[in-house]
Parts: structure tokens; C-alpha cells; sequence
């Protein structure tokens, strides 16, 4: 039922998950707990429902065109493939190959899901980015209400839930969409902090108090959800540059 979201043409397409999903007890009423991953894939199911319209189209029309990002999708199309990377994993004795550009994302997945699989670029995550700094705005353009956006920077889950999730968040709450810092720690974590690192290598954090984005791609998927040496280098460099 809860496949790794690295691997996007697992998952049935949405009626038949919702079907799945419908058969499984609750672990916490609502509001009671705070549970990674499957409460996004059921907002963007909701999104495609209430809009009429299928979740890739309906992202490309309210953010990914308005925003320039030409290079975001939940399929790559042929044209594009000779620039999209190749995606490794680790292996006993080094890394191999879990991904190549003709993989996964050659077109659309049964279930675009709310919680991820977007293929994209740097210049086009640093665009969202500015728009979330600029409390929703892009080119004066309004695209998200400012109300909308200060909530989904706003850590959301309570301390009890905080403690009930050390592993996913160390120092950290939950916003809409991404995680929160909450307390001080590391040099780069700020209280404000919004962001998340991706299983496929995919990280990126915004600071709305310096307005800064620091945004780190490589080829190499995490092997769970803690940090690794190369993502601390990554983030000290960022809050200090030289």
C-alpha cells in the first residue's frame, strides 16, 4: 500500500489507492498525531477533485507556468532527457543504478501524488522559492494569498508531536508541505527555516528572516531520513559562506 515514493509507477492510480487506503484502520484520530507522507498524496487527490481538473495540469496552470518553471513535471519528456540525471543508490561495494533517464519518469505515473515526484531543475525550485519569500507574489503577480503563505512557513504540530517523530524532526516542526525549524541547534538551522530533503538526493531549504534559499541536488538517494556528512557541509557552507 505505502510504496517508496523514489519509485512513482507503483502506486495504483488514485481511485484504487483511495480504495486501498479506505480498508486500513486509523492509527490516531485526526489531529491527534502528526504522520509523514500519505496525508499529501490524499491533498493532491482532493486538489484534482475539487478543481475538475487532473493534479499535473492543475500545478501547471496555478504555479509551474506563471512561476517560468519550464522544467517541472511529473514526466520528462524525450526532448529534455539527454539533460535529466541519472539517479544512483548505494550498494554493497558502491552505488547502482536505480534510475536511468528513459526510467520512471519517460511519462506520467498512474498516481501524480501530492507527496512528491516532480522531476525539475535548480532554477526552477529557486523560482517557487522566491514567490514563497515574496509572501506569495511573482512579477507582481499574485498566485498564493499571503495568509496562505505565512501559514504553510508555520510550524503546525505540537512539542508532545514533535518528540513522537526524532528521527524526521530533530529541531524541527511541520508547516504545510515541508518542515519547520523550531529550535536553534546546528549553525544553519534558524528558527523559520522551511524546507525538506528528498529520498532521491533532493534538498532545499528557504530562510525567510535573510531571505535566502540554499537548494542541493546530487545523483545519490539517502538511505533514510537522517542527515548524511555531505548535506551538514552542504548547509554549514550555506549559513556561513565565505
Amino acid at each position: 500500500m505505502q510504496t517508496d515514493g523514489r519509485e512513482v509507477r507503483l502506486r495504483p492510480e488514485p481511485g484504487e489507492w483511495l480504495a486501498r487506503l479506505a480498508r486500513i484502520p486509523l492509527l490516531h484520530q485526526p489531529g491527534e498525531a502528526w504522520l509523514y507522507d500519505t496525508c499529501a498524496d490524499l491533498q493532491g487527490i482532493l486538489v484534482a477533485r475539487a478543481s475538475g481538473r487532473s493534479f499535473p495540469d492543475f500545478l501547471a496552470e496555478r504555479l509551474f507556468e506563471p512561476l517560468g518553471m519550464t522544467d517541472t513535471a511529473f514526466e520528462v519528456p524525450a526532448a529534455k532527457r539527454h539533460r535529466f540525471a541519472t539517479y544512483y543508490r548505494s550498494a554493497e561495494g558502491g552505488l547502482e543504478l536505480a534510475d536511468g533517464p528513459d526510467g520512471q519518469w519517460r511519462e506520467v505515473p498512474p498516481f501524480p501524488a501530492g507527496s512528491g515526484g516532480l522531476a525539475g531543475t535548480a532554477d526552477d525550485w529557486y523560482r517557487f522559492a522566491r514567490m514563497l519569500l515574496s509572501g506569495g507574489l511573482a512579477a507582481g503577480k499574485r498566485l498564493l494569498a499571503g495568509e496562505s503563505v505565512r501559514q504553510m512557513l508555520t510550524n503546525q504540530i505540537t512539542g508532545e508531536q514533535r518528540a513522537a517523530n526524532p528521527v524526521f524532526l530533530d529541531g524541527q516542526g511541520w508547516g504545510f508541505g515541508g518542515s519547520v525549524d523550531v529550535a536553534p541547534g546546528e549553525p544553519w538551522r534558524v528558527p523559520g527555516r522551511y524546507g525538506w530533503v528528498g529520498g532521491t538526493g533532493t534538498s532545499a531549504y528557504l530562510v525567510p528572516a535573510t531571505g535566502s534559499v540554499a537548494i542541493l541536488l546530487v545523483q545519490r538517494g539517502v538511505d533514510g531520513p537522517g542527515s548524511t556528512e555531505l548535506l551538514e557541509a552542504f548547509w554549514r557552507r550555506a549559513a556561513a559562506p565565505e
